[in-house]
């Protein structure tokens, strides 16, 4: 009885779809940066992300007891522990965005951002291995 009242409910939500950076595709991504330089057309802004959004992990690396419940729980073993520090490091290209080691960690280290625009060629960028 429980899921037709979701299913409702799911039917009048208004789609989560972000049309960003533009309303629709463009013919050529070399003459829409032009047209966006120029400012003849404008960017889409994103949509603002839902409240409780798993996006980008967070760590305060001073509060971390180095307990490792957290590389424990996850999934994708997205999280490694650095001996020497007592500390971890957490690979977002491994990540599923789960939550699971937020939810355990007992010093509230841990936390998911907003952050949602994580695309890189390289799976060990800089920006995508969180160490503090």
């Amino acid at each position: 009885m429980n899921i037709i009242k979701i299913l409702l409910k799911q039917l009048f939500l208004r789609p989560a779809t972000n049309m960003f950076p533009a309303k629709y595709a463009p013919e050529s991504a070399t003459d829409f940066l032009k047209k966006v330089g120029d400012k003849s057309i404008t960017l889409i802004n994103p949509v603002a992300v839902p409240d409780r959004y798993r996006g980008k992990i967070s760590y305060n690396r001073e509060d971390c007891t180095g307990c490792k419940l957290c590389i424990r729980v996850c999934p994708t073993k997205a999280i490694e522990f650095i001996p020497d520090e007592k500390k971890i490091k957490i690979f977002v290209s491994r990540c599923c965005f789960c939550s699971q080691c937020n939810d355990i960690c007992p010093s509230n280290c841990l936390s998911m951002t907003s952050e949602f625009m994580l695309s890189n060629y390289d799976k060990f960028a800089d920006d995508l291995i969180v160490t503090h």
